[in-house]
């Protein structure tokens, strides 16, 4: 079978990640997602690089990595919004659509008629969804916004990074874009949510999503810490604020990541490290116990660390059930045994490279599995094929591009 939306068709005016990356998910999962882009330039991410993918006699391509990673399975079109004709373009994709998602400043497609007001009277089952920085109302509405910037207005940043006093202490951003990928993933529930009330219903929804609203409905357990306690949380570094011991220690000859969970965990990590006295040690017997007292705890541990070489730490702990890993690069993620078992890389068919690289969605399913055959478009790369399906003739799509609206 099929992908479990492909029997869906998502209008995505979305550009740079946020948008996109639910564009993404919604292709992945079998939807036949149409990127709308400007003619000419197209979305932002094109020129993020480098690295740029380079084609079959290696020169480089237009498609920045950066792109590359968050448009899988989709079709380009281009239109100008700005002419007459684009929005009618606009329209007609729309008329067809199950979805739609934008990401453009608040009330810009209102201008051009392509508002949710607007497109609801021609196509009551759309499912529109606008995706901004802020939100579509409030003082900050007209703002604009990037996933640092967010990281740090909600509180990610005050979280994240060394202790100031100790060195390089300092707040610091996550090292993937996680505001716009979080965004992009709550905007894929929300819109499959009314999806699956539509079927009951019949009629489609208006769904405005906030980064910043992302942000601080993400700060999860640092948030309610807050509200329990009247505390404001600090950086701590790697170490978790609820649960010890979890921390980086430096071995012999490397560095290793221990996940302790549990009481359990915590005893059966001291009989592999030859202190099974801190088990019945009141100020490590139990996790809030640990958790009060890793001042003193911790830095024993460290100087038990540095007795062993890495892998023989992390081959004692694995066969004892203690979570711990060792910190791998991006390069050696992709060579771990279970990554590749689990075929995480694959690689899909590309018009000037030849084949390009991809990390596959995480995603599956055993009654539709998920298909990946197309690779992130080149820009425009489906304009005629897609506005001949929508019934435009040849000689009007000739004419589009001879008057720049495509």
């Amino acid at each position: 079978m099929a992908g479990p939306l492909s029997h869906i068709k998502v209008l995505d005016l979305s550009r740079i990640l946020a948008g996109p990356w639910s564009g993404q998910v919604l292709a992945d999962l079998g939807a036949d997602v149409i990127k709308v882009e400007r003619p000419k330039v197209g979305d932002d991410t094109r020129s993020w690089g480098p690295p740029f993918l380079k084609d079959q006699d290696g020169n480089e391509t237009r498609e920045s990595g950066y792109y590359l990673s968050a448009n899988r399975g989709k079709r380009s079109v281009t239109v100008d919004l700005n002419t007459v004709e684009g929005q009618q373009i606009v329209r007609a994709l729309a008329l067809q659509s199950d979805i739609l998602l934008e990401n453009y400043k608040v009330g810009t497609l209102a201008k051009f008629g392509l508002d949710y007001a607007s497109l609801k009277e021609i196509n009551p089952r759309l499912i529109y969804c606008s995706v901004t920085g802020f939100g579509q109302d409030g003082p900050k509405a007209d703002n604009a916004a990037y996933d640092f910037m967010i990281q740090a207005m909600g509180g990610l940043m005050s979280v994240t990074g060394e202790r100031d006093d100790l060195p390089g202490g300092g707040p610091q951003k996550v090292g993937v874009p996680i505001v716009d990928l979080m965004t992009g993933m709550y905007t894929s529930v929300a819109v499959l949510a009314a999806l699956a009330r539509r079927s009951e219903s019949g009629l489609g929804d208006y769904i405005d999503i906030g980064m910043l609203d992302v942000m601080v409905g993400s700060i999860a357990n640092q948030g309610m810490n807050y509200l329990v306690s009247g505390k404001t949380p600090k950086r701590t570094g790697n170490k978790h604020p609820n649960i010890q011991p979890q921390d980086v220690f430096a071995c012999a000859d490397g560095h290793i990541v221990l996940v302790v969970g549990n009481d359990s965990q915590f005893a059966k990590f001291c009989q592999v490290a030859g202190c099974e006295q801190w088990v019945s040690d009141e100020r490590y017997a139990s996790n809030g116990a640990r958790v009060r007292n890793q001042a003193t705890l911790l830095p024993q541990m460290a100087e038990l660390f540095l007795q062993k070489p890495m892998k023989d730490w992390v081959a004692l702990l694995d066969e004892a059930g203690v979570p711990c890993s060792p910190i791998n690069t991006i390069a050696q993620v992709l060579e771990d045994e279970q990554v590749k078992h689990r075929k995480m890389r694959i690689d899909l068919p590309h018009p000037t490279a030849g084949t390009v690289p991809q990390i596959r969605s995480p995603m599956r399913f055993t009654e539709a599995e998920l298909v990946f055959e197309r690779a992130a478009p080149l820009l425009g790369e489906h304009t005629d094929e897609v506005l001949a399906g929508l019934g435009f003739d040849g000689q009007r799509i000739a004419q589009w591009k001879n008057d720049g609206v495509i």
